[in-house]
């Protein structure tokens, strides 16, 4: 059943019975239809997998865990669960997965609450430079609950490694401060992590290696960038980004002793009733990430996001730590004007129909709210069927926007006008996939 065909029905069932709510989803099923995706953090799934959301299994609860549950009539729920926990295993090669975590973030609460007392102390990447919300924000659990101590890039830009990982400075801050553990897997960071370094640092202070690959996790499971394990003791993910699936977390361990704390601090220390129907999405996604095609995905994923950065830098733009190794680039635009702002390219951007979100770059200048850069991503254009030509006409819709709208209003209305609609041609001739 073809993707297009199966939202189609959806919305005119929706439209008939809550014509209000059908008409916001048909509004939504058309911008995404038409706009080319560069969030680094979104993707479209298959229509296998929004099927499999939209089931009974939503009318059911299972608390607890495959032939543990404290509800009857769970014996197809304990099926599908375990066979999504066997196929997060494969993927990873891991021996055990918690596949109830709603989140990435709930993901890693409950990782940290297996593993950690409250104000223990925890070593991350700060968020200004690519972390996460959940790696140790003040106004967050893991800020609230947790002691965090943050570890730098190299931040010298004579140095060769400018922009990415001090691993030395890693060493020296858990020497310090003894982390009980030890974090690494960001969101804005476009280069390759050496696990190998983090479990070296991880063992010689006494910490736990946690690895949160929400965003890379496709490109591993895909080939794409080395995996976490054999080194990480815990790997947290979302299921959504570059695995395609549906949004939720997933948490992943060799160890059966630390597999025993995570369970108990997923159910019943973090959430209540598992979601079955996006469990069993889950495993529908699983299941399509252990086909042959998805390596091929994540590589071009890969190669997609090289080109588009390449063309940027062509350009006059700045990807700071001067390109990428994975699914996504942060782009200075002060490179290309001084007066360009991160929250000026999105705004922008949308009306062109290109969608990406303002993001901050390593030590910017400019507030949260602001920021110097962008933060663009390959894996929702990749899951289209753009290729690395497709890039270049990208990077080259983005300049002329970009350029227009530091000319004024009229020539930006202009040129977003003229760009939309080139995007929705390539979008008409590039359609969701089946």
């Amino acid at each position: 059943m073809a993707h297009n065909a199966t939202v189609a029905g959806t919305l005119e069932y929706l439209r008939s019975r809550d014509p209000k709510v059908g008409e916001l989803i048909a509004l939504e099923a058309g911008r995404q239809a038409s706009t080319i995706e560069l969030i680094a953090s979104e993707n479209h799934v298959s229509a296998a997998v929004m099927l499999a959301m939209g089931t009974c299994l939503t009318n059911k609860y299972a608390e607890g865990y495959p032939g543990a549950r404290y509800y009857g009539g769970c014996v197809h729920h304990d099926a599908l669960e375990t066979l999504a926990r066997e196929r997060a295993c494969a993927m990873f090669g891991a021996r055990f997965a918690n596949v109830q975590p709603h989140s990435g973030a709930q993901a890693n609460q409950a990782a940290m609450m297996a593993m950690m007392e409250p104000g223990d102390t925890f070593a991350s990447l700060v968020l200004k430079d690519g972390g996460h919300l959940s790696h140790g924000m003040k106004i967050n659990f893991s800020g609230r609950f947790f002691r965090p101590v943050h570890y730098p890039l190299h931040y010298d830009k004579a140095h060769a490694d400018y922009e990415r990982i001090d691993y030395d400075a890693v060493r020296r801050v858990c020497l310090e401060a003894r982390p009980k553990m030890l974090l690494c897997g960001y969101s804005a960071y476009p280069r390759v992590i050496d696990f190998a370094k983090f479990r070296s640092i991880a063992d010689e202070c006494g910490a736990v290696l946690m690895a949160d690959v929400a965003h890379i996790a496709g490109l591993i499971v895909g080939g794409a960038h080395p995996s976490p394990f054999p080194h990480a003791h815990i790997v947290t993910t979302t299921t959504h980004k570059t695995l395609r699936g549906p949004r939720g977390g997933l948490i992943l361990t060799n160890d059966e002793e630390i597999a025993k704390k995570i369970d108990k601090a997923v159910f019943p220390g973090a959430q209540g009733g598992p979601l079955m129907h996006v469990i069993a999405s889950k495993a529908v996604a699983f299941g399509e990430c252990l086909e042959p095609s998805f390596k091929e995905y994540a590589s071009r994923v890969v190669r997609n996001a090289k080109a588009l950065s390449g063309a940027l830098m062509k350009r006059g733009y700045r990807c700071t730590t001067g390109g990428t190794d994975n699914h996504l680039m942060l782009v200075d635009l002060r490179a290309r004007a001084e007066a360009l702002t991160g929250a000026d390219a999105e705004k922008w951007l949308e009306r062109a129909g290109i969608i990406c979100n303002k993001n901050g770059i390593p030590d910017d200048p400019r507030p949260p709210r602001v920021t110097s850069g962008v933060r663009l991503g390959t894996p929702a254009v990749t899951t289209r069927g753009l290729n690395e030509s497709h890039m270049d006409t990208i990077a080259g819709w983005i300049d002329r926007v970009l350029s227009a709208g530091l000319k004024g209003e009229n020539e930006l209305a202009g040129e977003c006008e003229a760009v939309r609609r080139e995007v929705a041609a390539l979008c008409a001739a590039n359609p969701l996939p089946s």
